[in-house]
């Protein structure tokens, strides 16, 4: 396959990820991207790899599945949205807040306080977070945060 043909492959199978995740609040798997698309499953875990390498997407260490479709998460995580649109699993409080800015500006993200346990909800309206008593903080610094993605 030529470099413009994996290129073209690539944005298909990327836009494929998250069309298909908003429409059923799933994040499809590597055998599901091909049979909906009618590829070869090499030919889709390639492109899959191409995209991870372009920090596009994540892929789980173990499985070689889609785990991150930034910001989305393919697994359920501490960080839920609720939305017009649906329920969401962001992989932190930021990219919890980018599932809300991507599905229009309007939701809530449902998660706790990292240090008492305690229930926290940020409502977000026409794009803004609500009046909220709680503090978002970052652990590692953003440029530190593709040392390790999964954990960071």
């Amino acid at each position: 396959m030529a470099g413009a043909e994996r290129e073209a492959l690539d944005t298909r199978l990327r836009v494929f990820l998250y069309e298909h995740a908003l429409a059923t609040g799933a994040i499809p798997t590597a055998a599901q991207i091909a049979k909906l698309n009618g590829l070869d499953i090499t030919a889709v875990h390639g492109s899959l790899q191409r995209l991870a390498d372009s920090h596009l997407i994540v892929l789980d260490p173990h499985t070689a599945e889609v785990r991150m479709a930034n910001p989305l998460s393919a697994i359920p995580t501490n960080f839920r949205v609720e939305a017009p649109r649906g329920s969401f699993f962001g992989n932190c409080v930021w990219d919890a807040l980018g599932v809300v800015a991507m599905l229009g500006g309007d939701g809530k993200v449902l998660t706790s306080c990292a240090e008492s346990g305690a229930p926290l909800s940020l409502d977000v309206s026409g794009g803004l977070i609500a009046s909220a008593d709680a503090v978002v903080h970052f652990a590692v610094p953003a440029r530190r945060w593709w040392d390790d993605i999964i954990h960071t």
